[in-house]
């Protein structure tokens, strides 16, 4: 394991420590955060209509929001699951609909992009990480914003101490809890406002 990436990881538990004043949610039950997003707009990505080698940038859309993978070397899709194709960071960028929230299975792959046990830290565009060891493809990990719109969201995942196989930063059924648009609020709004008229 790189001396970087045990920086980074002291450095990720000083950070989270910290998350709360920055407004950020940490979550590893999905029903939790589904609770959590249950107001907002929710679409997903799980790069089902993707397959094989892909330079970088690598972009697509899932509902309102537009996004963008980058990892040097490139990025693979294999059994609807995006991975780097070398051991590197993979960072996705988000724009289009704000991102208030963000989640979805995010763990390491062997160079035949089956899960291994694996130190996974995922850091946000405003420095909030999270460090766990994942050791499974359906580990899910989820965020939520109560302040600023998250704009991206880097991987990385390394091999446990005294491992030497590669390990590839992965993710899949990438769920995005957007703000709804204006527009789509004034219609609730007046929707409720003639509800409550026809109850009186």
């Amino acid at each position: 394991m790189s001396k970087s990436f045990v920086m980074a990881a002291v450095a990720a538990s000083t950070v989270l420590t910290s998350a709360a004043s920055a407004s950020i949610l940490v979550y590893t039950d999905q029903l939790l955060w589904n609770l959590q997003t249950a107001s907002l707009n929710h679409s997903t990505e799980n790069f089902s209509s993707y397959s094989g080698a892909y330079a970088s940038p690598m972009s697509g859309s899932a509902g309102a929001v537009n996004w963008a993978a980058t990892a040097t070397g490139g990025l693979l899709v294999n059994g609807g699951a995006l991975t780097t194709a070398n051991s590197t960071p993979m960072t996705l960028s988000f724009s289009g609909a704000a991102v208030q929230g963000i989640a979805g299975n995010i763990y390491g792959t062997d160079v035949n992009t089956v899960a291994v046990p694996s130190l996974v830290l995922v850091t946000l565009n405003d420095g909030t990480s999270y460090l766990n060891l994942i050791d499974t493809a359906t580990a899910f990990v989820g965020f939520y914003s109560t302040g600023a719109a998250i704009t991206s969201v880097q991987v990385s995942a390394q091999p446990l101490p005294g491992g030497t196989t590669a390990v590839f930063a992965t993710v899949d059924n990438l769920n995005f809890a957007t703000v709804p648009a204006p527009g789509a609020v004034a219609l609730l709004g007046l929707a409720g406002l003639a509800g409550s008229r026809r109850r009186r």
